[in-house]
């Protein structure tokens, strides 16, 4: 019987993960190419002045009012999963398109209509903030971005509508 219900449960979360709509995001800044991280875009400690690049996201789900970046580091597991800061951006509800803007490295500024989730995890690595531009050095890290369509609630994240990821470059 147990095992019944583990095999009910699974099948449950499967289908309701699986109602997420795929989102179409793309890179608006042609300097990110999703195979190189641009010159100049890295964290401070390399000599960077990095930001995290202008996206389109395209094909947002009716009801979502935030889309949430989570900037990650694939090489790195203890940067991956959004450890290089996770914030979302708000939307108004009937939009289907929108411009997300660039956010600046090493500051806990956020520009209008953005709110943070999580500042990035390496503070003593390079710069405190709430997004640290890739920080690896040079070794080939690489580097991407989880976008999710979001209902969002008091700051809080309600559900998710949508998700997709994209490739940052390597570093």
């Amino acid at each position: 019987m147990k095992y019944s219900v583990f095999i009910l449960l699974s099948m449950l979360a499967a289908n309701a993960y699986s109602d997420n709509k795929p989102l179409n995001v793309s890179l608006a800044d042609p300097a990110w190419d999703g195979k190189t991280v641009p010159t100049g875009q890295q964290c401070e400690k390399f000599g960077g002045t990095g930001s995290t690049p202008l996206l389109t996201v395209q094909q947002i789900p009716e009801g979502t009012n935030a889309v949430v970046m989570e900037y990650s580091d694939r090489t790195y597991q203890a940067m991956d999963r959004g450890g290089h800061g996770k914030f979302a951006y708000r939307v108004p509800q009937s939009s289907s398109t929108v411009d997300i803007p660039s956010v600046t490295g090493h500051t806990f500024d956020l520009p209008k209509g953005f709110f943070l989730i999580e500042a990035q995890r390496a503070p003593t690595w390079d710069k405190e903030g709430a997004y640290l531009p890739p920080c690896s050095g040079g070794k080939g890290n690489d580097y991407y971005v989880t976008v999710k369509a979001v209902k969002e609630v008091d700051g809080g994240i309600r559900e998710v509508l949508g998700e997709t990821e994209v490739a940052l470059g390597k570093y």
